[in-house]
């Protein structure tokens, strides 16, 4: 988040300024219009693809119905330029393609909707009518208000609130017999079949000590903790997940069988047993918070796979659970990936598969469903060569 970054405006014949908040890291914007209940959405609309902003001053609850109907003119657009369900579309040439086309399409949804623009108070009130009490939502997102007041898109300011729900409500991992309350900006194990896979593989022999690279909400180093692993040590890079991986294990109560460290991929020494769940598609995040996704050139993936051998204890396994969805997409081969491992002095000992249960599987409308439909997820043993 550009945090910096101040934004300005004119209002009743005076000029205003206030910080500039975005999770997602869109720019200050250029132009912005004030508009309150009278505003029709084929107007706001119509601002929002030419590139101007439009700060909201009516009624908090109309403009969430506003945002709703501006999401809805995206989609009659898409099918009136032959997009899905036009009577000029054409299939993408290729699932790479399809995968181009969807991302393009998501980041501009997200640029247009994200111009509907609320104001905050510096001590995170939302100055309008029937606004929602948003104070603790902002304060677990950006941390202490500190009285600077500020403009932030509904829609970023909507993600804020779900996620703040979420947290509080906490999401059920069977393989812990609990719940995990992820922080914003945090990957969340919705898709449990990777955790599934951890919990079930068989554990190497004489197992003392397990590395978790790259935590995130610290499920698999919970799981190897409750499945008996006498000392686990969890890696991140990123301030916020190892702020909730400490929250979750303290929770659960085996924050004295888990060390969290703040490092890039490998804490020192090594272990009989090393887990990674990196990003699982090639590709680059066109936000901060979708690096849990997107691994630009497969930088975590080959730098866990760089480096495993040489934090393998003899007789060692490391575990790789990844998504084959990248080779369904046609973003990374196979051949790629086992000529990765062989590289790195490794061979594969056993690969445990298993399909996934998320929405996406069955909806026939998603862009990219027949990818996810032959989609599995796999638990890679590798070992040294």
């Amino acid at each position: 988040m550009n945090a910096a970054a101040e934004v300005q405006w004119e209002e009743n014949g005076a000029t205003h300024r206030a910080r500039w908040r975005s999770e997602s890291g869109a720019p200050v914007p250029r132009r912005i219009v004030v508009a309150d209940d009278s505003l029709n959405a084929d107007a706001a609309f119509r601002l929002a693809c030419e590139g101007t902003a439009i700060l909201w001053r009516g009624d908090f609850h109309n403009a969430r119905q506003l945002l709703q109907a501006m999401n809805r003119r995206i989609g009659r657009k898409a099918v009136r330029k032959g997009g899905k369900g036009g009577k000029d579309d054409k299939p993408a040439a290729t699932p790479a393609q399809a995968f181009h086309l969807h991302r393009q399409a998501q980041a501009q949804r997200a640029h247009t909707l994200g111009m509907l623009l609320l104001p905050l108070e510096g001590d995170y009130r939302i100055p309008l009518r029937r606004a929602p009490d948003v104070a603790e939502a902002c304060g677990e997102a950006w941390g202490a208000a500190d009285g600077q007041p500020a403009l932030v898109s509904l829609r970023e300011l909507l993600g804020l609130i779900g996620a703040h729900e979420w947290r509080r409500k906490g999401v059920e991992v069977p393989a812990l017999g609990g719940r995990l309350h992820v922080h914003y900006g945090v990957f969340s194990p919705l898709r449990g079949e990777y955790v599934d896979l951890v919990a079930k593989a068989s554990l190497p022999a004489g197992l003392r000590t397990a590395f978790d690279i790259g935590t995130g909400s610290g499920v698999l180093a919970a799981v190897l903790a409750r499945r008996g692993v006498g000392r686990v040590v969890a890696t991140d890079q990123d301030e916020r997940a190892l702020a909730c991986a400490a929250d979750n294990l303290a929770r659960l109560k085996l924050a004295q069988k888990v060390e969290l460290q703040q490092v890039d991929l490998f804490p020192e020494g090594r272990a009989e047993l090393v887990v990674c769940n990196p990003p699982w598609l090639p590709a680059k995040p066109s936000a901060p918070l979708e690096y849990a996704i997107y691994d630009p050139d497969s930088r975590m993936l080959r730098g866990f796979l760089a480096g495993l051998a040489a934090h393998l204890a003899p007789g060692g396994e490391g575990w790789l659970l990844i998504s084959d969805l990248a080779e369904h997409l046609g973003l990374r081969s196979r051949e790629t990936l086992l000529g990765w491992i062989a590289d790195a002095g490794l061979l594969v000992r056993e690969r445990l598969d298993i399909r996934p249960r998320h929405p996406k599987v069955m909806d026939e409308d998603d862009p990219l469903h027949a990818a996810r439909a032959a989609e599995l997820t796999s638990l890679w043993r590798l070992v040294a060569a």
